[in-house]
Formats: C-alpha cells, structure tokens, sequence
C-alpha cells in the first residue's frame, strides 16, 4: 500500500485513481464502492474519495491521501481512512462527564470535587459572604477561621440566574396562575446575604416548594393569603327544621309486618258466640284438703 508509482500529471484532478483504489481495497479487505471525487489539499496534493461497502457504514467512505513533488514524479500514498459522510450515522460529540452530570445525578458515596481553577469558588479571605464575612481577612487565613472558600461574585450571580429560571422563578406555571407572590407570603423565611433581595426560602409544608428557595416574584395556590371564590367556598347550610304536621309516606316502610298491629285484633263478628259465657264461669278454687 505504501508504494510508489509514476504520475503522469499531478494538476489532474483523477491521477491516480487506480492507485487510490487499489490502496483503499487493501485497506478494506475486499472491494469498495463508486468513485465519489477528489478534494486537491494543496500543490501536490490530493485525497481520493470512494463509497465504502462494508456493513453497518452506510454513508462512510474511503479517503486516499496522495501526493507527488512534481510532474512525472513517483505518487505516494500518505493514508488511507474511512470517514463518516453527510448521510453517516456517527456517535454524538464527546462531552466531558462534568457537562453531562445534572442535579439529581449524585448517588450515596459518589463524589465531584470542584475544578481546581472554578470560577464559582474563591478563598474566603479574599471575598466576603454576606454576614459570614470577616473583617480581618488576613488574620482569618492565617488561623483558620471560618470556611476555606466561598462562593464568588460569578458563583452567586450564576446560582441567582438558575433559580431565576428554575421552577421556583416568576415564569413558572404554577406561579403564572397563583393567588400571590413569595414577596407577600407569611410562609417565606428570609434570607441573609446578597441574596436577600431576591429569594426566600418557602416554609408552607403543604405547598410544592417546602423547603426550597423561591424567587420574589414566584408564588403558589398556598400563598397565606389565598381566599376561596364565593362560588368555590362551602355554602352555609340553614338550620334544621322539624316538621310535626306532616306525614311522611316513607315511615309505612319503618313497620315491621311481623309485629301485630291495629288489623290483628279481631272484629266483633269474629268473636266466639261463647265468649261472654266463658268469661263469666267462676274460677275453681284451689284444692287444700292436703
């Protein structure tokens, strides 16, 4: 594949295509596809382009780089590849795992120490942190108070920003419709630093955001303020009436059928004839001769 051959003219955009050929079919291993051009890389130089037939590469194609220091010089076979074309499936840009890694990623013992040079970070004698922030700075370094870095300038206008445009931020859905805002919310505890003029922390435990930082101008249907429409609230009910006229057709249903009533007591024409006769026979007394 590495040998040379005589080239009769290396202005010519086609010299050496059976050269190029035969380099990118011993590269494959067997045939390969139409001729597809030739892209001139400079003087004296070419790569010659033919569709690849090797499976699960549909749309890659071979490139034969050639090149001759002059007319009727020997051509030389710099490289063969096989490169992705337009119609390639090809796998997506790396990207480093630290762009990849989205809140929610980390499991139990996993870990993701800062970059060395973050810009979100700075030492903590050299920017303050809201109250944290000590006065001698200098003295601080040197006998270890307080935390070693905090957030810098960037580090907390870049937090603000994505809480911004978060789901605790103003453009929120649920805060497009809600009844108030943070800003009014009896349920928001403030907070301290350069960002309490923006955010709060949400203490509602029966509202979506308990527990997170909120924006001023995001709310929610528990706003401490909210009020049920007069439509929506329950209606008062009057006060119960007993009615004692009336009869309610329904208590026929409440008697037992099997317990007697006013139609189980015979009529008159159903007494025996010796009813009367029976009732007026004496008691025997009761024998006391023993």
């Amino acid at each position: 594949m590495g040998d040379n051959e005589d080239m009769a003219e290396t202005t010519d955009p086609t010299f050496a295509v059976d050269i190029a050929r035969a380099a990118a079919a011993e590269a494959a291993g067997g045939d390969v596809g139409e001729y597809l051009g030739v892209v001139v890389d400079g003087d004296g130089l070419v790569s010659q382009h033919f569709a690849s037939l090797e499976p699960g590469y549909r749309g890659w194609y071979w490139s034969v780089s050639l090149s001759s220091v002059a007319d009727g010089s020997p051509v030389t076979i710099n490289d063969v590849v096989m490169l992705p074309g337009a119609d390639a499936v090809v796998a997506p840009a790396w990207t480093p795992y630290k762009e990849r890694i989205r809140p929610g990623d980390l499991s139990p013992g996993d870990v993701l120490p800062p970059e060395d040079d973050d810009v979100r970070l700075v030492p903590s004698w050299s920017a303050g942190d809201g109250e944290e922030q000590t006065p001698d700075r200098f003295f601080a370094r040197e006998v270890g108070l307080g935390r070693q870095w905090v957030l810098s300038l960037e580090g907390r206008e870049a937090a603000a920003d994505r809480w911004y445009a978060g789901e605790q931020g103003p453009e929120a859905p649920i805060a497009q419709q809600a009844a108030g805002v943070c800003a009014t919310c009896g349920f928001m505890i403030s907070l301290a630093g350069d960002l309490s003029d923006r955010f709060g922390v949400c203490g509602n435990g029966q509202a979506n955001a308990d527990g997170k930082v909120v924006s001023f101008g995001h709310g929610c249907g528990a706003h401490s303020g909210a009020k049920l429409k007069r439509s929506t609230a329950p209606q008062k009910l009057p006060p119960h009436v007993l009615d004692t006229v009336t009869v309610d057709d329904d208590l026929e249903a409440l008697v037992d059928p099997d317990e007697p009533g006013d139609d189980d007591v015979p009529a008159d024409d159903e007494v025996p004839a010796n009813h009367d006769e029976a009732l007026d026979e004496p008691t025997p007394e009761p024998d006391t001769t023993d």
